[in-house]
């Protein structure tokens, strides 16, 4: 059955702002003299992985740091934003569910971030998204390796039972593409605020807007 993946939670919500603010509250909480612009951060976001930049921020500096510790005090004051319902779904987001869940299609979350992060954000979204209309969640504790490598999507089409060319993947980041068209999955680009001057070429579609009607035409 065709099949629909949300590749991340910024491409339900667009998140990037709320994990900056939650990263400068982190480097606060751990005594740490730096703050993240949004230019700086936006910078950072063309690779994944919060504790690696830590450390390469920590590397530039000379400094020496205990990178998982501040990355888990970031989680914790991110989940807390978003368990408050500080993000609301990114534009054509509830409508695509809808329609995909009406076209009898399968709706997956595809991510390689925490199921914390996960069920934190679909709690803060309250009604607008019923976490049971995923019919399936893969996050990191499923995985060995985090995108860009193909893990996460060679484990939904395994549980799905489903061929790479029958799934379209919506993604907001560079790493998240690559992992898809690695997979062999049509990919739509659908980056946020931070991620909007990078080049998603390679992906089948860009979009600043969800329409279904647009991805059905992939499947």
């Amino acid at each position: 059955m065709p099949s629909i993946f949300f590749g991340s939670i910024g491409s339900i919500a667009d998140t990037s702002e709320l994990q900056r603010q939650s990263f400068n509250q982190a480097f606060e909480r751990h005594n740490l003299n730096w703050h993240w612009s949004q230019d700086e951060y936006s910078a950072m976001l063309k690779k994944s992985g919060g504790i690696q930049r830590i450390k390469d921020h920590a590397t530039s500096l000379g400094q020496s740091v205990d990178a998982a510790a501040i990355h888990e005090s970031k989680s914790q004051i991110f989940q807390e934003y978003l368990q408050a319902g500080k993000v609301k779904p990114r534009p054509g987001v509830v409508e695509t569910i809808a329609k995909t869940k009406q076209q009898g299609l399968k709706l997956c979350l595809v991510t390689t971030t925490s199921e914390k992060n996960v069920s934190s954000l679909l709690l803060g979204l309250g009604s607008d998204i019923n976490p049971t209309d995923f019919d399936l969640v893969v996050d990191i504790s499923m995985v060995e390796r985090p995108k860009p490598a193909v893990d996460a999507y060679a484990l939904a089409l395994e549980k799905l039972n489903e061929n790479a060319e029958n799934c379209v993947a919506i993604e907001d980041n560079l790493g998240g593409l690559s992992a898809a068209k690695d997979a062999g999955i049509i990919c739509v680009a659908f980056p946020g605020e931070n991620n909007t001057h990078y080049d998603f070429s390679k992906a089948d579609l860009r979009v600043d807007k969800l329409s279904f009607d647009r991805l059905q035409k992939f499947i």
